[in-house]
């Protein structure tokens, strides 16, 4: 019985060792399997890591561009004695927005709103880019293509106030807007705060963006008066401004712009759907804005018997500040109309300030403001997902929020440091009294022929 025990135990250790190289074959194949899969998954979330990075940077430069927008368009609609002052506020306000977005206003707006109402006020860490070996893009291409979106509000308070504010004043505001005002707004929707748990929706901030900085501008105008000249016991008086040219240049940079404003929205570039959201982004941001245009030079033949050339402008605008709201959910038909609407209101709203006796010097409250509240409302005509009472919340708490604490701010400013220019320096023109260089001088008021 021994003996045949023995010869089991031989004969099974024999087999064993027949068929030791095959299991170690197939061990073998498995982990290489393994490590091959792990390797594919590395790849592809490095590659969506790349694409989603690239597109935020991308689009983050053409926002970007966008200061350049606004710069050249308002230098061409205030007169040629505003025209360097123009061109001062807007290079200093995109270079103040940065810094007060990196001190204080980017975690402000995202970290740890949780539902509530603001984030945490730190400066946002930078993170060495060896460390970042996870996630779906690079923490810094986030925080350059949030910080343009927030200067790009500051932008359409530079326009509405031109041509009588002082710099200093506007500049302390702009920092105050950035740093603390646009982000504490951002934060309920984009920051994951109490107006995103409501199910409110703005994809590329109609509202969070736009209509803050319109409401930003309306306070300020109200307080700071009208320029001297603009409204008499008379009436109106136009005060054109310097350049055509310039004005439409400045208008097709925004346009260009404004591919990056919405298609980056879209937040991530790797897969088939995501970048056939960004390309439809696009033709919809595109036809929005074509709409805008072809309505006001419509209805400007329509009502005034010739094509009013600054309307045109401002309702490429309007169509595409209509849009941003929700640039991808339309098809070709909505986005047209909702961006013609958009040019409908430049045609009502232009003149409906003028008879209120609000000097916008750039028409940035109709396309900003009412156009932002005019896509923010209907939403919920192409995206089954929002409400229009949400979407109400949402435009008249920031509208509430916003036009409030401006108000504050540009009180305090009025009865501390002033804001105005003086008579006699609004009548010389900004550029010799408070930049000291003229844009045109051989054209200036106190230029000297040689």
């Amino acid at each position: 019985m021994r003996c045949f025990a023995a010869k089991l135990i031989g004969a099974a250790g024999l087999l064993a060792a027949m068929l030791a190289p095959a299991f170690a074959q197939e061990t073998t194949e498995a982990a290489a399997d393994a490590a091959e899969v792990a390797m594919v998954a590395a790849d592809a979330a490095a590659v969506a890591f790349t694409f989603n990075t690239f597109s935020f940077l991308v689009s983050g430069f053409l926002v970007m561009w966008m200061a350049a927008g606004f710069a050249m368009l308002e230098a061409g609609l205030v007169r040629s004695k505003n025209v360097a002052m123009q061109c001062l506020k807007n290079i200093s306000l995109y270079s103040i927005a940065g810094i007060m977005f990196w001190v204080i206003g980017y975690n402000l707006m995202y970290m740890d709103v949780n539902g509530g109402f603001f984030g945490v006020p730190v400066p946002k860490d930078i993170p060495d880019p060896a460390s970042e070996t996870s996630g779906d893009y690079a923490a810094a291409s986030d925080w350059f293509f949030q910080m343009v979106f927030c200067a790009t509000a500051a932008s359409i308070v530079s326009g509405t106030l031109a041509e009588r504010i002082k710099l200093w004043p506007f500049l302390i505001f702009t920092a105050l807007l950035t740093g603390v005002l646009y982000p504490i707004t951002g934060s309920w929707q984009w920051g994951a705060g109490w107006l995103s748990e409501m199910g409110f929706s703005d994809f590329a901030g109609s509202t969070l963006v736009h209509s803050v900085g319109g409401w930003a501008a309306l306070s300020g105008a109200f307080l700071l008066g009208a320029r001297k000249g603009k409204f008499t016991a008379n009436g109106i008086h136009p005060l054109p401004g310097s350049s055509i040219p310039l004005a439409t240049l400045g208008t097709f940079i925004l346009w260009l712009g404004w591919f990056g404003f919405n298609g980056g929205s879209q937040l991530a570039l790797d897969g088939f759907e995501n970048a056939s959201a960004i390309s439809r982004i696009f033709v919809n941001t595109n036809l929005a804005a074509a709409a805008g245009v072809v309505a006001v030079i419509i209805l400007t033949q329509i009502i005034y018997k010739k094509v009013d050339v600054t309307m045109a402008l401002n309702g490429a605008l309007a169509g595409l500040v209509s849009i941003t709201a929700e640039p991808l959910t339309p098809s070709v038909p909505a986005a047209l109309f909702i961006g013609a609407v958009g040019g409908v209101i430049v045609v009502i709203f232009v003149p409906l300030l003028d008879k209120m006796r609000i000097d916008d010097v750039v028409g940035a409250i109709p396309v900003h403001l009412i156009a932002g509240i005019w896509g923010t409302l209907v939403v919920p005509l192409t995206n089954s997902g929002t409400s229009y009472g949400t979407q109400i919340v949402g435009i008249v708490s920031i509208g509430a929020f916003t036009l409030v604490a401006s108000s504050i701010i540009w009180l305090a400013l009025k009865y501390t440091v002033g804001i105005r220019a003086s008579e006699e320096e609004e009548s010389l023109g900004l550029d010799t009294s408070e930049v000291g260089v003229e844009a045109y001088p051989e054209f200036g008021v106190g230029s000297q022929r040689v």
